[in-house]
């Protein structure tokens, strides 16, 4: 195990640093230093190594078209991968410093924020044509594709901003400042937003735009829901814990304790179970959602900070900080006690 002060400190990081195309079972994971993008097929174990702009920061995934998507922040470009041939066949200009993509797959569409910019950068996934949408920095992004809709979050705005995707006017909603976690519940039609600085969980009605709070636990920064059980995950990074809230009652039903510093969750609704990455435990740890219950603690490479999940092939990818970039996690011999 490292100690807390081993990890790296001041750098911009992202959730979305890895994922998986659920229909290819391919998982890719951004190579920052480097300015590579990792790709494993799981169904044969085989890797390789994709060269994309300077520092890539996060991966977005259009599994239909079976397009990648990668932000270089350092480039200010966005590299285009053909998942079939794992290739770059595109690199399409963006803001500066862009940080979180985002797919309509109904629409074709990638959504790209800037850490630094006033603007989100629209790509057409047919032609790779770009439009501007002047809406603003964001630091986190979701999109529901049946009415499409944007909704975009920065940790200095205490509005969040609800952008229609066919006419780019946008809509403010006042949620509170420092915000850092955003998930959609297309079915409640419930928008989820963690607080660091107050600690909560805010819930956001899609339609209405009608606000909840909901108290969780310290610096909350990152949130998922499993909507087979509306179950609502909140990552509590400074108080180690995770608030299991039950979004038909609007409160916290359990609190549990995992690794250090927490700043990751995944939801796997097929096995009702969540995975939380410790950043500072270099772990993984497996919950029980149907009893609410820590059931197993994964070592992980150093410092893991985002995940991505195939709940087909029972693993989770964790993406480290340290080496090695990746770790493939096999819970799928897990049983519940």
């Amino acid at each position: 195990m490292y100690a807390q002060s081993d990890a790296p400190q001041g750098r911009m990081i992202t959730s979305l640093a890895v994922a998986i195309n659920p229909l290819t079972h391919k998982v890719y994971a951004v190579d920052e230093a480097a300015g590579t993008v990792l790709v494993t097929d799981e169904r044969t174990g085989s890797t390789q190594v994709v060269k994309v702009g300077n520092g890539p920061i996060s991966i977005a995934i259009n599994p239909i078209a079976d397009r990648i998507y990668v932000a270089n922040t350092g480039s200010g470009s966005i590299s285009v991968i053909d998942g079939e041939r794992d290739a770059v066949i595109a690199t399409v200009k963006g803001e500066a410093h862009p940080y979180v993509l985002a797919v309509n797959e109904a629409t074709n569409k990638v959504y790209v924020t800037s850490t630094y910019g006033n603007a989100v950068t629209v790509i057409d996934g047919a032609t790779y044509a770009t439009q501007t949408l002047k809406v603003g920095d964001a630091d986190g992004i979701a999109i529901d594709p049946r009415n499409n809709t944007i909704f975009l979050m920065s940790y200095e705005d205490s509005n969040l901003r609800v952008v229609d995707g066919a006419t780019g006017a946008v809509t403010k909603v006042a949620v509170g400042a420092h915000l850092w976690g955003i998930a959609l519940d297309q079915s409640s039609n419930t928008l989820y937003l963690a607080h660091t600085g107050t600690g909560d969980v805010v819930a956001v009605d899609e339609k209405t735009h009608q606000v909840k709070t909901i108290p969780t636990g310290a610096i909350s920064c990152a949130v998922a829901i499993n909507p087979v059980t509306q179950m609502v995950y909140a990552v509590n990074y400074g108080d180690e814990t995770v608030s299991v809230i039950d979004a038909t009652q609007w409160k916290v039903v359990a609190t549990l304790p995992v690794g250090k510093h927490p700043q990751a969750v995944a939801v796997d609704s097929v096995h009702n179970r969540v995975y939380v990455a410790n950043v500072h435990s270099d772990s993984v740890t497996a919950i029980d959602g149907a009893n609410y219950k820590v059931i197993g603690t994964y070592e992980a490479g150093r410092s893991p900070y985002a995940l991505a999940l195939d709940p087909r092939s029972g693993r989770i990818y964790a993406a480290n900080y340290g080496e090695p970039l990746v770790t493939a996690i096999d819970v799928s011999r897990i049983t519940q006690n």
